[in-house]
């Protein structure tokens, strides 16, 4: 990059040192909730001193904070301290989720169809499908880094079109878009299961289950696709210009997509036969009013099928797993489903570690009532200054856009965020769902241009090796235009969505 380029980038570049600075002093995030945890049992401490209390909006009962600076305080920590483990209800839905996941990617299924939906898309749709299977490849969580920007970028070179700009859509799909999905994923079920933990704080009756955002997030998806596509085409490709192999490394340049075996386009088409058997199973009780997966009442929403999604979804992602990896001969006898599955479970060690800690501080701050008195607190001064609308909401959202450049794990930013949140907002009328699917238009937006992703430093590298003058101001300024797009465009959908009064999910408008 010349000094020129760099001078007038030069306050974005300082901005981007900054973030980075900053997030590096973050202690880990299992560290900062456990620094968390410890501050809420001061707090207490100090504000039981001062008697302070609010009147709860819901039952008119006065609710005074706890201190846990006591001997029932400390009977607490000691005696909770394995319940509220155990029973976090993100912990077994993740875990549960993971199983048929983790399995169908570690027999190779989901890398083969991302390959195979890239490099067998028309010309003219490439980019809509390389971030279209970017999005979608979320699924596969960490892996879908590894594998859609590099092949993007083979890809645009070997139509003749600038490989950064190939492996930038790639980025976005995956990184950008990472909430978003057409099928229920991981994130569906942590997030709600975090929404659900926190919201019956408030009140006990009060569930987000792993649908109710899909209806905006499968949408979100087309959106992403088309957005993504335009950004491309229009604003990065012109913007990097003819691609000048110069700079470029001569292997990399050489290399070519490797298309699936045939072996493994083999097991793909029994995958989809599966999915498709399974799929007709799944409608036959749901479809006819009188199926059996409906509600008592012959109703869709709740039916059993909603209320049991994620045993459904897991023997989904088992049966399409088996059916792929028995073909491409993954699976050898039956001893090796477990043993995969195990596999995939040892990669959700670091999430099991970090749920321990979130688990501690989100308990204490539920027993000390300190979430029930900012919320209210809150809820009262915002009501006072007639701040309650869609333009709070936007506000929302922002802030978690930014909070996210210094916190790039979802999970633990929306453990920070929800427990005074969820419980602000419901006083003001606002479904935890709603909230929540706020928190995900802001957490996805800026993953790509937070210095905090740990898959920036590999897609730089991937860069390099196409441009050897690439740095975190080439990549930062490429996708700068993608996150502030695609976070603006969002809310914009997010407020018209919402004032026509779509639901967000089955049977989830904005209000309770």
């Amino acid at each position: 990059m010349s000094t020129e380029e760099t001078e007038k980038k030069g306050f974005f570049l300082k901005f981007l040192d900054n973030v980075e600075r900053l997030g590096n002093k973050l202690p880990h995030p299992f560290m900062l909730f456990i620094y968390l945890a410890a501050g809420v049992i001061l707090l207490s401490w100090v504000l039981s001193a001062l008697n302070l209390s609010v009147v709860h909006p819901q039952d008119g009962e006065t609710v005074a904070i706890e201190n846990m600076v006591t001997l029932e305080g400390l009977e607490f920590i000691l005696s909770s301290m394995l319940d509220n483990f155990t029973g976090f209800a993100p912990l077994g839905l993740v875990l549960v989720m993971m199983f048929g996941i983790g399995l169908a990617q570690k027999v190779g299924l989901i890398e083969t169809f991302m390959k195979r939906t890239i490099l067998n898309a028309p010309a003219k749709l490439v980019t809509y499908v390389i971030i279209g299977t970017g999005v979608i490849g979320n699924l596969a969580s960490d892996a879908a880094f590894v594998i859609i920007p590099p092949l993007a970028a083979m890809v645009f070179y070997s139509l003749g079109r600038h490989p950064l700009a190939g492996m930038a859509a790639g980025f976005a799909g995956v990184g950008a878009g990472f909430t978003a999905n057409v099928l229920i994923t991981g994130t569906d079920a942590l997030l709600s299961g975090i929404s659900t933990e926190v919201a019956q704080t408030v009140n006990e009756d009060l569930v987000v289950t792993v649908v109710d955002n899909y209806f905006f997030m499968a949408f979100s998806v087309l959106m992403l696709m088309i957005v993504g596509t335009w950004i491309t085409e229009r604003v990065v490709e012109p913007r990097l210009g003819k691609f000048n192999d110069k700079y470029a490394d001569p292997d990399t340049v050489s290399q070519t997509a490797e298309q699936p075996t045939a072996q493994e386009l083999k097991g793909l088409r029994n995958a989809g036969i599966t999915a498709a058997v399974y799929i007709a199973i799944v409608a036959a009780g749901i479809v006819p009013p009188n199926g059996i997966l409906r509600g008592e009442d012959g109703t869709v929403v709740p039916s059993i099928f909603l209320d049991n999604i994620i045993p459904i979804i897991l023997f989904f992602f088992i049966v399409v797993a088996i059916a792929y990896g028995t073909t491409v001969k993954v699976l050898q006898s039956t001893a090796d489903v477990p043993e995969l599955m195990g596999k995939a479970m040892k990669d959700m060690s670091g999430f099991i570690v970090l749920i321990f800690a979130a688990s501690q501080f989100i308990a204490y701050f539920e027993w000390t009532n300190l979430g029930t008195f900012i919320a209210v607190t809150s809820a009262n001064g915002l009501e006072a200054i007639n701040f309650t609308g869609m333009g709070l909401i936007v506000g929302f959202i922002l802030l978690g856009a930014v909070l996210n450049l210094f916190i790039f794990s979802g999970s633990a930013q929306w453990a920070l965020m929800a427990p005074i949140f969820i419980p602000m907002f419901y006083f003001l009328n606002y479904d935890p769902a709603f909230v929540q699917l706020a928190y995900r238009i802001a957490d996805s937006s800026t993953n790509i241009i937070t210095p905090m992703n740990p898959y920036v430093p590999m897609v730089l590298a991937f860069m390099k090796k196409y441009d050897n003058r690439a740095g975190f101001g080439t990549l930062f300024s490429i996708m700068l235009p993608y996150a502030m797009t695609f976070l603006f465009i969002w809310i914009a959908i997010f407020v018209v969505w919402n004032l026509i009064g779509l639901p967000i999910g089955p049977g989830i408008t904005p209000g309770l």
